[in-house]
Order: structure tokens, then C-alpha cells, then sequence
């Protein structure tokens, strides 16, 4: 009985991680890649809307301002989403929580982690970056193509 209920309480758990790495298109990996008029189709407008300058005059970004996340669009297509969660990894959470989340595969940067993500026609890779304190202080996916 006991095992019974310490496995279902670890299943409980365990579903908001699984359900955040899904690869079945409905998860927020793949909305890096989609066109403005997906974009639009499925969120409709945006909260807001606002510039990124970048070093270079062809790194500005417009980005479009979701509750799911900040869509980062260059031409007609989203390169980079910004997230408040994914991988069972929410801002706030230490950074040594993140690496054994991420496991083996998780580049560890210091003031940020990468690990390259599978399940797209092209290449991803997810971004942490931590805070002076080593917590989550935002979470990217982007192609690193583009």
C-alpha cells in the first residue's frame, strides 16, 4: 500500500516535467520556426510589442510579447522564444537544481548553461542564464543558425 501511494505521488510529479518536453509540435520548442501568421492564428495579438538592439544593426529584434513566452521574430519567422519555463526548469530555481535536471548533456558556462535540443528540421539549443546568485534568471530556445 505504502509503495502504491509513494509511486503515484512520484507519477504526479513527474507529469509536469514530461508534459513540458513533449515533442509532439504542441510543446514550446516548436514555436521556434513558425511564421508570423502561425503565430498569429494561434495566439492572436500580441501583449505587446517592443525592440531589441542589438551590437549590429542586423541582430535588432522585434518581439512579440505572449503569455506563454517573448517571440523574437527576424523577417517572417520566430528564431528565439523566451520562456518563463521549460524542462521542468522555472526562473528562480538554483542553478544546481538546473544541472541535474539537464543531466550530462547541459554545457555549463558559469552565468549560463546550454544543452542542444532534439526534434526540429534544424538546430536548437536552450539557454539559461543565471543571476548573481546562480538562480534562473531567464530561459531561451533559438536556432543558433540564425
Amino acid at each position: 500500500m505504502r509503495r502504491r501511494i509513494l509511486f503515484s505521488l512520484l507519477l504526479l510529479l513527474s507529469l509536469p516535467i514530461l508534459a513540458q518536453g513533449q515533442t509532439d509540435g504542441s510543446g514550446a520548442f516548436f514555436f521556434v520556426g513558425m511564421k508570423l501568421e502561425e503565430v498569429f492564428e494561434r495566439f492572436g495579438a500580441p501583449i505587446a510589442v517592443y525592440a531589441a538592439r542589438g551590437i549590429e544593426v542586423w541582430q535588432d529584434d522585434v518581439i512579440f510579447q505572449y503569455s506563454v513566452g517573448d517571440f523574437y521574430i527576424f523577417g517572417d519567422r520566430v528564431w528565439q522564444v523566451r520562456l518563463p519555463a521549460a524542462y521542468g526548469i522555472s526562473a528562480g530555481d538554483p542553478k544546481a537544481a538546473v544541472l541535474l535536471v539537464l543531466g550530462n548533456a547541459a554545457e555549463d558556462m558559469d552565468d549560463h548553461v546550454l544543452i542542444p535540443l532534439t526534434g526540429q528540421d534544424w538546430p536548437l539549443v536552450m539557454r539559461i542564464n543565471f543571476n548573481k546568485t546562480y538562480a534562473v534568471s531567464a530561459i531561451y530556445v533559438y536556432r543558433p543558425d540564425f
